[in-house]
């Protein structure tokens, strides 16, 4: 087993390999199954309680994506081997899905924003099927005719890969709620990745992100909203205490 207890969720203590591995068997076995990848800020809300946890207790593997949660885990003596953040994962998956002939689809980011992302991909990853892109329209969670479209177009276009871009947790909900009527064989919310792979967001220095410096070059880039989500992540220092007593 793989599946660790790691503060209030559990980790699947893989490498990105093993994780690439596992998701192809995922993807084989079609089960409508999803992926999380956990950060410090998934981790604060989780301990808020509510639906997330639900998304978190259900999630067929749960990564880690985030360097502060590799430094705790080897603070409580139960090292996680490897970060494997989406904006890395994600790009590795449309490589593995050219070669295996899967069918992907980007669901997320501001209008145009995935389809630029099936573009360059497409270019980089010769064979690469992404056989549908749509930016849902502001509140669309709460939009029954809404909801309804995207899951049909999901569903007619039948993909192996449903990659959802909506941020945390509007997008681990989403999965959550429609896994079953979409029927796609994995679902991940990956966050920002679509606006990376787009080329509008530029992602941090590779030294940054292996530092856990990725956190402050977020902060120049949208000074109105990351400073303000990274000031509640502080939060995570008191949980480390906490939850370093509860081991």
């Amino acid at each position: 087993m793989t599946r660790m207890k790691f503060m209030n969720t559990e980790i699947d203590n893989l490498t990105m390999e093993e994780a690439l591995q596992r998701i192809d068997e995922l993807v084989q076995e079609d089960k409508a199954a999803y992926v999380v990848t956990p950060n410090v800020d998934h981790l604060v809300q989780l301990e808020k309680g509510g639906q997330l946890n639900e998304v978190y207790r259900d999630a067929d593997l749960i990564l880690t994506d985030g360097k502060p949660m590799i430094w705790i885990s080897h603070l409580y003596g139960n090292p996680i081997k490897e970060k494997v953040s989406g904006s890395d994962l994600f790009p590795r998956l449309c490589s593995l899905a050219a070669t295996k002939g899967y069918r992907m689809y980007f669901l997320g980011a501001a209008p145009g924003v995935a389809a630029k992302a099936a573009e360059n991909l497409t270019k980089k990853n010769p064979g690469l099927q992404v056989v549908g892109t749509y930016s849902p329209p502001l509140g669309f969670e709460k939009d029954a005719d809404e909801l309804k479209k995207i899951i049909r177009q999901i569903k007619e276009a039948k993909p192996h890969i449903l990659i959802v871009a909506l941020g945390c947790p509007k997008q681990e909900l989403f999965i959550h709620k429609f896994k079953d009527m979409m029927n796609v064989p994995v679902s991940l919310g990956l966050g920002a990745s679509i606006d990376f792979e787009a080329g509008n967001v530029k992602r941090a220095p590779k030294w940054m992100a292996d530092h856990g410096l990725e956190w402050v070059y977020r902060c120049f880039q949208d000074p109105k909203r990351m400073p303000k989500r990274y000031f509640n992540d502080r939060k995570i220092f008191a949980m480390t205490l906490k939850y370093w007593k509860k081991s």
